[in-house]
């Protein structure tokens, strides 16, 4: 009889102990001890602890590929609506885990990106995929006469989520969703604001 692969839930446990501990911060022992795994079932399954953490970021951000598309995928909301629907979500989120949680994504561009090529590689890869969804929504809201056309949906997308990213990081450090209202306020009284 073969015995149950481990593969699995090493990495959800690995995505537990990476939003804990970080990267740096994240044992393979910790790993596994999360998974209530045996040691050697981790290098059984990856190579190395770059490759373990290359497929944990691909799993968060298929979730975070849900999320977008639960949020711009909405057609009864306007396009400006719609992204505000995004952020929403997202302090949705944040505030059940008490501010305490970021996000992976924004986490391993400060820690993982100047500690491994091929991570910083992939994080490069996973803004430019997860920009397009919004500056498509940016393109629709700026055709419907909802945002100004001051600055290309491109530029805007990019905007959006570097300063989103920010204000997350500055939201664990508050712990408090303050600085998440606060961008809110700011982005959609200003750059966002109907023309």
């Amino acid at each position: 009889m073969a015995r149950a692969s481990h593969r699995d839930r090493i990495l959800d446990a690995g995505l537990k102990v990476m939003f804990r501990k970080g990267y740096i911060g994240s044992g393979v022992r910790d790993i596994v001890a999360e998974a209530s795994a045996p040691q050697g079932s981790f290098t059984n399954h990856f190579r190395s602890k770059e490759g373990f953490a290359r497929e944990v970021l691909d799993r968060y951000f298929d979730h975070v590929k849900g999320l977008v598309a639960q949020a711009l995928g909405d057609s009864s909301l306007s396009p400006r609506e719609r992204l505000k629907r995004y952020l929403d979500i997202i302090t949705e989120r944040l505030a059940a885990d008490d501010f305490t949680r970021g996000c992976l994504i924004g986490d391993f561009s400060l820690e993982a990106a100047p500690q491994s090529e091929m991570l910083r590689e992939r994080l490069d890869a996973i803004f430019v995929e997860w920009r397009a969804p919004f500056a498509a929504c940016i393109a629709e809201a700026q055709a419907a006469g909802q945002i100004a056309t001051t600055f290309s949906p491109d530029d805007l997308a990019e905007f959006l989520l570097a300063s989103w990213e920010g204000a997350i990081l500055r939201m664990k450090v508050t712990r408090n969703g303050e600085p998440l209202e606060r961008f809110k306020r700011i982005a959609f009284a200003t750059v966002f604001k109907e023309p």
